[in-house]
């Protein structure tokens, strides 16, 4: 099985407190505890409530988890080269026709 997102296992907020997180975890406990419930999965979601608790309750290991979950930044766009616009036309002035370049002074 994939590992769950530990948050997620507890059903707290990434940016809960650690009494959130307490409360959260002894409320999971209550629910899933092997001893009283016989689903063939209850130990293992268990074990995950467990670890999730252990990872989060520590402010060093989640911040690991934290740096570890985050998404990779998206790569970067490939840039678009243009061709320079240029602010004045090369070369001397145009004298023909119905517009006028004039240079800047």
């Amino acid at each position: 099985m994939e590992a769950p997102d530990l948050y997620a296992v507890l059903g707290v907020a990434p940016s809960a407190p650690v009494e959130v997180i307490t409360s959260a975890f002894r409320r999971r406990v209550r629910e899933l505890r092997p001893d009283t419930r016989v689903d063939a999965d209850t130990a293992e979601r268990f074990g995950w409530v467990r670890a999730a608790y252990e990872t989060l309750r520590d402010p060093e290991l989640r911040a690991a988890y934290d740096r570890e979950r985050a998404p990779a930044p998206a790569p970067a766009r490939p840039v678009r080269r243009f061709a320079a616009v240029r602010a004045e036309p090369p070369g001397p002035p145009l004298r023909a026709g119905p517009v006028r370049w004039e240079r800047e002074r």
